[in-house]
């Protein structure tokens, strides 16, 4: 048989266009592809195919929450986008030149605006709004302005710590919306309200409609004939309801979700088509496309797609998407109600199906008597010894590991690695019960789960348990760390962007996570201890990273002394965007991984 040449760095640097943002008008289809340059905005129609929508020199992103999202808008006539220079919305009418409807603040990127709707028969737009004053103070409301900018924005509702997904009415009479308050997350307890919208844009009699401190509720939907829908997971999943003379009436319901967390504005994952709901339904790692008929029975569609954005929206009778496979990297998608699809956008990347392996899903026991999650990747060629293994602890903390395509992952496979992603507890896609486990134990459970999980995998002869490495990115960084300083499963560690310290990350985070690790971590894992970090750390951050300080890196590195490396990479946010920046990354952690 002949030998598979591994994968390229090159290769991997070049997969760095993502697709996001799926929404549709009629039988337009819109999404932002993030390029190496900046997030662009592209339409696809059947006769034109894709298109570029914005003159050149704007980038479509909202920075609210930093995490953003939510950050167009498009109608039949018209279009409004957050730019990603100066955070203002621009108004785009066809033929003409984008122009700003919000005032200039007056600290640059002051005023941030997210989840951009247009109040129905009217042209004003209710959107969120971040204000950041000159004192430090940051302040979240939803507020109506005219689409035109005839007049300044208008605070309609304020008082709670953060406000998502105003959505109006079919009839433009109602208002719905979630808010939360620190330390929750949205994922954790936040309220759906709804209002009367009066005619000159006010809200009045707010009524509780779901949720509380021990209830998620998240994507409020108007059915096109006026009936609220929205997900909760009152029933210990995130499941589908629909508000009717004040109770909530099941319409898609099981141990699956119907709702990612919302990490981001703009998640959508349902939609309606006639009578019938389709939903994005999440199991683990997996994904896949279901219909609600009126009777109430779900149907499965059979689509070649194991993994799914949280982007859903009609094209007519065609569903618009994002889905990737173990053999698929992400792929904007129309898919017909007979299974046919029709890919619009991807990658563009050609790769060798003989080059790639297949994850397999694995349940392993924890050392306290629980059960956790993970996938395996074999390496590609087999061999006499148990490979070495890397592991991976994904960001979040709250997310999980997709089943999809991961280039980094396949990078190391087929150099002969053993890849596991580890869904430790407190991981999403398995329900309430499983992501509340890390409260008040991040950086404890996560790291014994990833420990626990290479125990299960050297005790099948699938790995060798002298040269496992453990990785992780930004709250996955944190999880490397205390992996290290606490257990002695692993021979080396690649933190990215990486958290350190809880406490000082909780004082200069974001608005949104500045409350997340109070909630989240354990009195004994606050602080990284230094003298349990005995095996060689490799630290890579960016210097330009708003999320974790850089300066924190640094001092631990100063800390560690010959044991750690640090590599600084020059104009680099909290992720890596340019393909340059992939490609020395990927180069430099395998000359780690390659000297345990």
């Amino acid at each position: 048989m002949a030998r598979v040449s591994p994968i390229p760095a090159e290769l991997v640097a070049r997969a760095t266009v993502s697709h996001d943002a799926v929404q549709t008008v009629g039988e337009i289809v819109y999404w932002i592809e993030g390029r190496p340059s900046g997030d662009v905005l592209v339409r696809w129609t059947a006769s034109d195919g894709s298109q570029d929508v914005l003159p050149e020199g704007f980038h479509v992103a909202s920075y609210v929450h930093e995490y953003g999202g939510g950050a167009y808008l498009a109608t039949e006539r018209d279009l409004w986008f957050c730019n990603a220079y100066d955070q203002r919305i621009y108004h785009v009418s066809e033929g003409r030149d984008p122009v700003p409807v919000t005032p200039v603040p007056v600290l640059p990127g002051a005023l941030r605006y997210a989840d951009l709707r247009l109040l129905p028969g009217s042209s004003w737009l209710i959107c969120v709004r971040e204000r950041h004053e000159d004192d430090g103070s940051v302040h979240n409301e939803l507020v109506i302005l005219p689409g035109d900018r005839s007049a300044e924005p208008r605070v309609i509702a304020s008082g709670d710590d953060f406000y998502m997904s105003p959505e109006p009415s079919p009839d433009g009479r109602r208002l719905a919306w979630v808010s939360w308050n620190a330390p929750l997350m949205p994922w954790d307890g936040s309220c759906l309200w709804v209002a009367d919208i009066q005619p000159d844009g006010s809200l009045t009699d707010p009524r509780l409609v779901a949720g509380g401190e021990e209830e998620s509720v998240c994507q409020p939907r108007w059915s096109p004939e006026g009936v609220l829908h929205l997900v909760s997971d009152r029933s210990g999943w995130w499941n589908l309801y629909a508000w009717r003379d004040d109770r909530l009436d099941p319409v898609i319901t099981g141990e699956f979700e119907v709702a990612a967390a919302p990490w981001e504005f703009g998640y959508r994952t349902y939609a309606f088509q006639g009578a019938q709901v389709v939903a994005v339904i999440q199991q683990g790692p997996r994904h896949h496309l279901a219909v609600r008929n009126p009777d109430g029975a779900l149907e499965r569609l059979v689509l070649p797609y194991t993994s799914i954005k949280p982007y859903l929206a009609m094209a007519g009778w065609s569903i618009a998407f994002i889905g990737s496979s173990s053999a698929l990297l992400p792929t904007v998608v129309l898919a017909d109600p007979d299974g046919s699809v029709r890919e619009l956008a991807s990658a563009g990347l050609v790769l060798v199906p003989a080059s790639l392996v297949r994850p397999e899903p694995f349940v392993f026991s924890t050392r306290d008597g629980a059960e956790a999650y993970g996938l395996y990747y074999p390496p590609l060629e087999e061999s006499d010894q148990p490979p070495p293994l890397l592991v991976r602890a994904h960001p979040g903390p709250t997310a999980n590991w997709p089943l999809r395509l991961d280039l980094h992952a396949q990078y190391f496979t087929s150099r002969g690695f053993a890849v596991a992603d580890i869904d430790y507890r407190g991981s999403t896609g398995y329900g309430r019960a499983y992501r509340l486990q890390l409260r008040g134990r991040w950086g404890t459970v996560d790291a014994t789960d990833c420990a626990d999980a290479t125990l299960h995998l050297a005790a099948t002869s699938r790995v060798d348990p002298r040269r496992m490495t453990i990785w992780g990115a930004s709250a996955g960084g944190y999880t490397v760390l205390r992996a290290l300083a606490t257990t002695d499963a692993f021979a080396a560690g690649v933190a990215r962007s990486a958290v350190v310290d809880l406490e000082a990350w909780s004082a200069a985070a974001p608005k949104f996570q500045a409350h997340h690790a109070e909630l989240l971590h354990s009195e004994h894992s606050s602080e990284v201890s230094e003298p349990g970090i005995r095996r060689p750390l490799l630290l890579i951050h960016g210097d330009e990273d708003r999320v974790t300080p850089l300066a924190q890196a640094c001092t631990l590195v100063q800390r560690l002394g010959r044991s750690s490396h640090l590599l600084i990479v020059p104009r680099m946010g909290h992720t890596l965007q340019r393909p340059s920046d992939v490609h020395c990354v990927l180069r430099v952690e395998l000359g780690h991984l390659r000297s345990i």
